[in-house]
């Protein structure tokens, strides 16, 4: 039996910025094929190359408190 995977499993404090090892609020899913996590200071700084590269990005930087 297999198990269905979410397809954005939601970032917890596990995840960690690919930049700084911060935790991760934003996951951004490449079209060359991988992802890359950022904490929410990398993402805002690195926000337009990274618009460019993706296929798609999980946003979460909403939580950051």
């Amino acid at each position: 039996m297999m198990t269905e995977l979410a397809a954005d499993p939601t970032l917890t404090a596990i995840d960690r910025c690919d930049r700084c090892g911060a935790q991760a609020y934003l996951r951004v899913f490449l079209r060359s094929g991988g992802e890359l996590l950022f904490c929410a200071h990398h993402a805002r700084a690195h926000r337009e190359k990274l618009v460019e590269v993706a296929s798609r990005i999980q946003d979460e930087t909403h939580k950051v408190r």
